[in-house]
């Protein structure tokens, strides 16, 4: 897993990491997993005036990368703006914890192993924004962190039945983390933000309020530990709350989503409000059920898996399948002492 540091603004952050890799040798458009189309193209330019109008941040840090890699910019619009709206997506596991051992907030990133080259690990420190620290296996875009006030966050994609202009679910998680303190926050954003592709968010705070949003083009529900039957939320590439079922493709292959959604809630159900770190890494490393145990051979695996530890403000992660790499505590980030810088 690749490790970056970026601050200033978000032009600026982008270009000098877009320099940086190019400099190195590693030009982005070459890194590309899957055909950049027409579709794609002309989706993506759609979508620009709902970015521009949401988050324009992001669209100069996309042009920033641009410059910095001598490369044109709507290409990587192209790429980034239909993310998760346009398969592929990736299937991943998510739960949300808050007991007497504090709260967690846990993720299975599950791809390709084709493209573990790609995973990064970034710490964010921008100008206008709530420094912050994410995993993705794309660059710009988050699929799962916590920012310097606690809030976590963590997606898995849901097969879109369609898609519409709006954000997609990892720039929207990171527009969550740059913008938002607590998951009330992120849920008022949420009901205003335009949505491109039907995800799931799994969201916790300090405070211990947890939340699991599904979401899609044709509608949001919101998930609270009382429809869990404990004090948990779990999400993985199905939707299951009222409203949002209808919405699953059946037939499709989801690396077993439903046995995975199925392993989380049984353990939870067992160790109810005791559970700890260890216990939650233990679930998320396959000690509870089905979980990581993928066949390599079939070109499938958990590429990495994160704990984030939002009392402790700590950060534990597997750079790797979690039950053959052990959880290591990432201390670079420091919750709460960035503070919030004006643009």
């Amino acid at each position: 897993m690749h490790h970056d540091m970026l601050q200033g603004t978000h032009y600026a952050a982008g270009f000098r990491w877009g320099a940086l890799l190019r400099e190195r040798g590693n030009i982005l458009l070459r890194e590309i997993p899957f055909a950049v189309t027409e579709e794609r193209v002309d989706y993506a330019r759609a979508c620009l005036p709902v970015y521009q109008t949401y988050y324009p941040e992001v669209l100069e840090e996309i042009q920033g990368i641009a410059d910095g890699q001598q490369c044109d910019a709507g290409i990587l619009h192209a790429v980034l703006l239909s993310m998760y709206a346009m398969p592929p997506g990736r299937c991943c596991s998510c739960l949300a914890v808050a007991g007497e051992q504090g709260v967690f907030l846990g993720r299975n990133s599950d791809f390709l192993t084709a493209l573990e080259h790609l995973n990064r690990n970034v710490i964010y420190r921008l100008e206008g924004a709530y420094a912050l620290t994410g995993n993705t296996t794309a660059f710009v875009e988050l699929e799962d962190g916590v920012n310097e006030h606690g809030l976590a966050a963590g997606l898995t994609s849901v097969y879109p039945l369609k898609k519409q202009l709006g954000l997609q679910a990892g720039l929207l998680l990171r527009y969550l983390l740059e913008k938002c303190r607590t998951v009330a926050d992120a849920l008022e954003h949420l009901r205003e933000l335009p949505i491109a592709s039907a995800m799931t968010l799994t969201l916790a705070d300090p405070t211990g309020e947890l939340a699991v949003v599904e979401a899609a083009a044709e509608g949001l529900a919101v998930g609270r530990p009382a429809d869990f039957g404990g004090p948990f939320v779990c999400a993985t590439n199905r939707f299951h709350l009222s409203g949002m079922a209808r919405l699953n493709q059946p037939g499709l292959d989801d690396w077993f989503a439903e046995e995975r959604y199925q392993t989380m809630v049984s353990a939870f159900g067992e160790h109810g409000s005791a559970c700890d770190r260890a216990f939650v890494q233990d679930l998320l490393a396959g000690e509870h059920g089905f979980l990581c145990q993928y066949d390599r051979d079939t070109g499938r695996d958990t590429v990495w898996s994160v704990v984030y530890d939002l009392r402790g403000k700590k950060v534990y992660r597997s750079e790797g399948n979690p039950g053959r790499r052990p959880f290591q505590e990432d201390s670079r980030f420091a919750f709460g002492e960035h503070g919030y810088l004006p643009r």
